[in-house]
């Protein structure tokens, strides 16, 4: 099992800037890809942008050069820079890692709210 622990979210200005985080925790050795999906009210949840354990890395078209995904690996934490933030970038954010193991199954975080006022 792995667990995976979202931090900053919050409220903030179209414009502006936040940096989530997710810290996995647990069984590490069964996770490579870690990444981040979002849903916003209404909506069915989306890909944002992943990185494996090497640091390759995958955005959305909708926020390729506003969004930069990053990875510390002896902190097993993979963090989402957020700039130039969006009234439609309000979502909950979800950190996601999918196992290497035979069982295909995904680990979630429970999720943070990024807020963008207009």
């Amino acid at each position: 099992q792995v667990q995976l622990v979202e931090s900053g979210g919050g409220l903030v200005q179209a414009g502006g800037s936040l940096r989530l985080s997710c810290a996995a925790s647990g069984s590490i050795f069964d996770i490579n890809i870690m990444g981040w999906y979002r849903q916003a009210p209404g909506k069915q949840r989306e890909f944002v942008a992943s990185i494996t354990s090497t640091g390759n890395t995958n955005y959305a078209d909708s926020v390729k050069g506003r969004f930069t995904i990053s990875r510390d690996n002896t902190k097993s934490t993979v963090y989402l820079q957020m700039n130039s933030l969006k009234p439609e970038d309000t979502a909950i954010y979800y950190c996601y890692a999918p196992s290497l193991g035979v069982t295909l199954r995904t680990y979630w975080g429970h999720g943070t709210q990024v807020t963008v006022s207009s």
